[in-house]
Formats: C-alpha cells, structure tokens, sequence
C-alpha cells in the first residue's frame, strides 16, 4: 500500500541525488557563500524542476536553518511587514545559519499595494539569505525586484535524466519494468519531473500498461517567455506558439510591438521583413480563406524572425504590451458602452438602437445633465461617468 505521494516519498535530500540542475546548484552555492554581495535571489523557471527541493536540500548541506515561507500567505504588504520582516533580521532559535525560502514569489501580485515594493525593502536589510522561487518572474511587476536579486533559471529537466529516475523507483518499488512505457511518461511530462512521478505512480497502483490513459499536458506558456525564446535564442522550431492561449494575429502585433527593443540595424531590416512576410500570408488567409497559408505564416513569424539577429543581445529586455491591442480595446470598451446606452435610450424613446447609435452625439447631450432621464434609463455609475467625458 502506498502511504504517500512518490513525488514526496522520493524527493531528494541532498545535493548529489539531484538531477539535471548541476549549474544551479554551483550558482546557489556561490550565492551562499559570497553573501551578503547579493542579499536576494530568484530560482525560478517551469514547475516541477526541483526549485523548492534544491533550496532544502543545500540548507541540509551547509546546515542551516530553514524559514519556509508561502506566498499565498504574503500577497501584500502589511503580511510582509508582519511575518517575512521579523524573520529576515531575527537570529535563527538554534544560533546557527538561517535561510528564508519565499516559494512561489509569483503569488505578490501586482495588485497588492506595496507589496513587491515591501519585498525589496526587506531584501536590502536583510541580515539572512533570502531565496524566492516563482514560475515567471518576467511580469513587468517585478521590474524593480529583478535587479535587486541573482537570478537562476532551472530548466526543464532531460527525458533521458527523468527515465533515470522511474527506472529507480519501479525497481524500489518491486513493480515489473516497462522501459517504454517509462520513456511515454519521461516525454508527455515535459520536463517536470514531479508530474513524471505522479503518472509513474498510477501506473505502479493501476498497473496500467496502455499509455493513451495519460493525457498530454498542455502547459501554457506566458508570451513573456515566449517572446524571451524568439528573440534571444537562435532556433527553427515551428512549434513555438503552440503552448499559448494567443493566436498567431495577436503574437504577430506583440513581435511588431517589440523587435525595436531588441533588434538594431541590419537585423532590425531582416526582422521587418520577415514579419511582413508573415503579414502577407495572414492577408492572404483572410480573403482567400485558403488556411493552409497559417504554415507560411507561422515559418516567417517564428524562425524567420529567430534567425534575423546577428547574436542574442546580452542585457534584459522589458517587453511591452502592444499598443494597436490597447487602441483596439480602448475602442471596443467605447463602442460597447455606446451601444447599450443607445438601446436603453431607443427602448425609452421607441426608436431603433441604430438610429439612437447614430444620433448618440446629440442623445449624450440630452442626458447628460439630466438626472431624471438618467433614472428612467436605469444608467448604472459607469454609463454616466461616461457620457458626462
């Protein structure tokens, strides 16, 4: 019987039975030892790549102390000051070195107030190591904390290292050994290793022997990274944007938005140009609804614009939101608050709502300053803020 979760049962402890994050654990040990220099740091990159397990594991390894803390329960500032504050200038209780582990730093959201802004203050004066973990720390909310911290990026780990690892625990296990059913798991896993494991074990439990029970993940991906992977690494892969919720439209303005960020001189040109390439063939299957151009597409938007770089620009990029998509809303938010006070007007006055569409200027006169006709139509507050602009 089956008591725990392999994910737990198997976790490594300590450093050596850590796999596939040698460079991480060489950088997080020169952190250690070269703190205070840098008096923060981010381990963060795709979960399930041993970002939490590599920090208990090097506490173990140096003996020190471990202060775990989740932010989920410190989202804003006034938790911060309450509970990561304390800890981060009190003496650990047995008088030997202290580490602050702040998981998933991604839960600060951006719209706690001062909550990241705490966070700093704290990293500056801290008297103890403190290490974040987070999936995506490319959100523009963390433009300050980046500089403040070192940053380590844990990847996805190798589908041979994750095969390693089941062999391991199906012998551990006493379960009879399906070396390619093992590799199925190791490969719709993507990298993530604890979801490797949580398959493996339903596969020990189930004795399943048929992989088409696994569904494949789809892990989306933010278009931070994925602009990140275009831009500063060089590659062919055609299958770039499949792991995002975007269309190809809506990643073609992000690029537009962006290739002067990163792009200069003949690799700017190069870029344009493959962009309009990709722009020609996204015409084409409009008008000639004819989809077998979205591959065309897809070849200039991807590798096409990969490839225009001389080299990967060194220093950190702050994409940004494209501005014809905040034109694009900004307009249909107008249109839409139009339209439903033009119906709530044509159905007062017994007109058509295109008729009161089309005389709205005059309409937005009417009732402006007119609470009574404001109550009549049942505007609600947004409705009158908008037409008294």
């Amino acid at each position: 019987m089956i008591s725990s979760s392999f994910a737990e049962k198997y976790r490594p402890t300590v450093l050596r039975d850590l796999i596939g994050q040698e460079s991480a654990v060489l950088e997080l040990q020169k952190f250690l030892k070269e703190f205070p220099k840098k008096k923060g740091i981010i381990l963060h990159g795709p979960s399930g790549t041993g970002k939490t397990t590599l920090v208990h594991a090097i506490a173990k390894e140096h003996n020190l102390d471990i202060f775990e803390l989740n932010s989920s329960d410190l989202r804003n500032r006034l938790k911060l000051e309450e509970i990561l504050k304390p800890a981060s200038l009190q003496q650990s209780l047995f008088k030997i070195g202290k580490i602050l582990l702040m998981d998933e730093v991604d839960g600060v959201t951006g719209t706690d107030i001062g909550g990241v802004a705490e966070l700093i203050r704290i990293i500056d004066k801290t008297a103890h190591p403190i290490i974040m973990t987070g999936n995506d720390i490319w959100d523009s909310k963390f433009s300050d904390l980046r500089p403040k911290c070192k940053l380590i990026e844990m990847k996805p780990l190798f589908i041979d290292d994750i095969v390693k690892v089941l062999e391991s625990i199906v012998k551990k296990e006493g379960h009879k050994e399906n070396i390619h059913y093992l590799k199925q798991i190791a490969i719709k896993s993507q990298g993530d290793i604890r979801a490797a494991l949580n398959d493996l074990q339903t596969y020990v439990l189930t004795d399943q022997t048929n992989v088409d029970f696994l569904e494949e993940r789809s892990k989306k991906d933010s278009i931070f990274n994925i602009l990140k992977k275009l831009f500063q690494e060089r590659s062919d892969s055609l299958d770039l944007f499949d792991n995002t919720k975007m269309s190809l439209d809506e990643i073609l303005l992000w690029i537009e938005e962006n290739i002067p960020r990163e792009y200069k001189g003949k690799a700017l040109a190069r870029a344009y140009l493959a962009l309009a390439k990709a722009d020609i063939f996204r015409g084409r299957i409009y008008r000639q609804q004819f989809w077998r151009f979205l591959v065309y597409q897809n070849i200039f938007q991807s590798a096409g614009i990969s490839y225009a770089k001389d080299k990967p620009k060194a220093s950190f990029t702050k994409y940004e939101r494209p501005q014809r998509i905040l034109k694009i809303w900004l307009n249909n938010t107008i249109m839409s608050k139009k339209k439903t006070i033009s119906q709530k007007y044509a159905k007062y006055v017994h007109c058509s709502t295109k008729r009161a569409m089309r005389d709205f200027s005059l309409i937005k006169k009417i009732i402006q300053n007119d609470q009574i006709i404001q109550e009549q139509l049942k505007l609600g507050p947004e409705e009158i803020d908008f037409i008294k602009r």
